[in-house]
């Protein structure tokens, strides 16, 4: 339910799709002309709920599915590497992971810092190697899965897009207890910060800098 496989090597480097090979997918330009929105709200980076209403993944992710598919959204057309590193052209249609994806990344950008959103981005393409492979009980997997499921305790809260024509825009955020935005403080139109900070902030992040420009110099190392 989550992703499914379409083509599996079997397609050619420019043949057409035709329309009914999508179990969800209407293809964009036969999609509706009215947009949707859909609120989806997260409780440590699981989706809990679809338009206010609580339901398991199982549940949900069906459901999502048809309504996102219908906007045209979900289609993933990709050069491969297999696990013999050998190049395949393949298909998917994935419309609730879609979704899904785009709004846990949006709300991980407002609730994790930037240290744990770059090292996610790591532990992410690891984790995805890994399963990929065929090594679900490897133990590095189950390492990555810890960090995955700590980071995760503060992504909470809900979000709403506009699905229209494979489009997937953001329209309404919250602001969960978890969120580290606060533009009271980080706005240039706030009392709370100070611009003139930001001098010595650059003059003590550019001292290292300086010092290896000084060392080059010695060394008649030319930058």
């Amino acid at each position: 339910m989550w992703c499914r496989s379409i083509a599996s090597g079997a397609i050619d480097l420019n043949q057409p799709l035709p329309d009914d090979i999508w179990m969800w997918l209407t293809p964009p330009v036969k999609a509706p002309a009215t947009p949707e929105q859909v609120e989806l709200t997260f409780e440590a980076g699981v989706p809990v709920a679809l338009n206010g209403q609580k339901m398991k993944l199982g549940e949900l992710i069906p459901r999502l599915n048809m309504i996102a598919g219908r906007h045209g959204i979900g289609l993933i057309d990709v050069f491969e590497d297999g696990i013999m590193d050998l190049k395949s052209r393949e298909i998917y249609e994935a419309p609730a992971a879609q979704v899904i994806l785009k709004v846990k990344k949006d709300l991980e950008g407002a609730c994790l810092t930037k240290d744990e959103r770059q090292f996610k981005k790591i532990v992410d393409a690891k984790w995805a190697y890994l399963v990929y492979h065929g090594e679900w009980f490897h133990p590095l997997k189950k390492d990555l899965d810890a960090f995955i499921a700590e980071s995760q305790k503060m992504v909470n809260g809900s979000t709403e897009v506009k699905l229209y024509k494979g489009n997937i825009i953001i329209t309404k955020r919250d602001q969960p207890k978890t969120s580290l935005f606060y533009p009271e403080i980080r706005s240039i139109k706030a009392a709370g910060f100070d611009q003139r900070w930001c001098a010595n902030a650059a003059k003590v992040r550019g001292l290292p800098f300086e010092l290896l420009a000084k060392r080059n110099q010695k060394l008649g190392i030319e930058d």
